[in-house]
C-alpha cells in the first residue's frame, strides 16, 4: 500500500481519476436534488453539481493548457457566484420558514398556491 501511494504522489493522476470524482459528486447532487424534500438538502445537492463543474473547469485547465490559469480564474469566479446563490437561497429558504413554519417542499407547494 505504501508503495501505491508514493508511486501516486510521485506521478501524475489520470484524468480519467479526475473525472470519474467529478461524475461521482455530481451525480450524487442530481439523486439529491431528485429525491430530497428538504429545501437546505436540495441547496445543498445543487452546491455538490456546481462543485462538481469546478473540479471539471480545474482539471481540464491543467490537462489542456498546463501553463494558463483561465479556468483557476472561472473555477473561482464560479465558486463566488455559488456562494451567492447560496446567500440568497438561504435568505428565501429563511422567508418561506416565516410564513409557512415549515421548510419541506410538499407542504410549501400547497400553501403558497393561496
Amino acid at each position: 500500500m505504501g508503495e501505491f501511494i508514493t508511486n501516486l504522489l510521485n506521478n501524475a493522476i489520470p484524468i480519467e481519476l479526475y473525472l470519474a470524482v467529478s461524475t461521482v459528486v455530481f451525480f450524487v447532487g442530481v439523486y439529491g436534488f431528485l429525491s430530497r424534500k428538504n429545501m437546505i438538502m436540495v441547496l445543498i445537492s445543487i452546491e455538490l453539481m456546481l462543485n462538481a463543474a469546478d473540479i471539471n473547469f480545474a482539471v481540464f485547465n491543467r490537462y489542456l493548457y498546463p501553463h494558463q490559469l483561465e479556468g483557476f480564474y472561472f473555477t473561482l469566479f464560479a465558486i463566488a457566484i455559488a456562494a451567492a446563490e447560496a446567500a440568497i437561497a438561504i435568505a428565501i429558504i429563511i422567508n418561506i420558514y416565516r410564513k409557512v413554519n415549515s421548510i419541506y417542499i410538499d407542504e410549501n407547494v400547497s400553501s403558497m398556491k393561496h
